[in-house]
């Protein structure tokens, strides 16, 4: 299914059942309510990150769904750097929506499922082994307040399938809206 190039959609889905970097793209994911994407190694109702686990291993899964913004790729391009979808770990691949700009509390409608954007994913040195000089890339340290461009995360508010080409609507948190911080 093609969407219109101005309707935010899905570009990309994407898990992985091991702990690893990069993450293999499937024809479509299955959210499940108040615990992530199936199949996934950071799929549960407590934290999953294995660097989080050993810090609070009862501390709840703000992580359940990693998204990144396919215009990250084109940039990083423009750069030099050749990144595909999965391969920063994101479960979905957007385009068309700007989710470094979201506030937090935002729910994202994709499908029948409905994601709530918990935070910002924290770059961490992985990203340079993946690619040496990347993660330099995913922070940016120019304006005011330090930027991480590696996406963001959120968690499961309603289950359901996802795919490739599915559009993707926005509902804002009431007002005054939260700046996305790190999780």
């Amino acid at each position: 299914m093609t969407q219109d190039q101005n309707i935010p959609s899905v570009v990309a889905v994407s898990r992985a059942r091991g702990h690893r970097f990069s993450k293999p793209n499937e024809m479509s994911i299955r959210l499940l309510e108040g615990l992530g994407v199936e199949g996934d190694a950071h799929m549960g109702v407590t934290v999953q990150h294995t660097y989080h686990m050993r810090k609070n291993p009862l501390a709840p899964n703000l992580r359940q769904v990693h998204l990144i913004h396919a215009e990250l790729f084109d940039e990083l391009a423009q750069a030099g750097f050749v990144v595909n979808p999965g391969e920063l770990g994101e479960n979905v691949t957007t385009r068309g929506l700007a989710l470094l700009d979201l506030p937090t509390g935002a729910r994202l409608r994709i499908g029948t499922a409905v994601v709530e954007i918990t935070g910002l994913r924290n770059p961490c040195s992985q990203i340079d082994r993946f690619q040496q000089g990347l993660m330099g890339r995913l922070i940016d340290k120019s304006g005011a307040r330090v930027q991480m461009k590696s996406g963001v995360m959120g968690i499961v508010i309603a289950g359901g399938d996802i795919a490739p080409g599915d559009a993707i609507s926005v509902d804002l948190p009431p007002e005054p809206h939260c700046p996305l911080e790190k999780v």
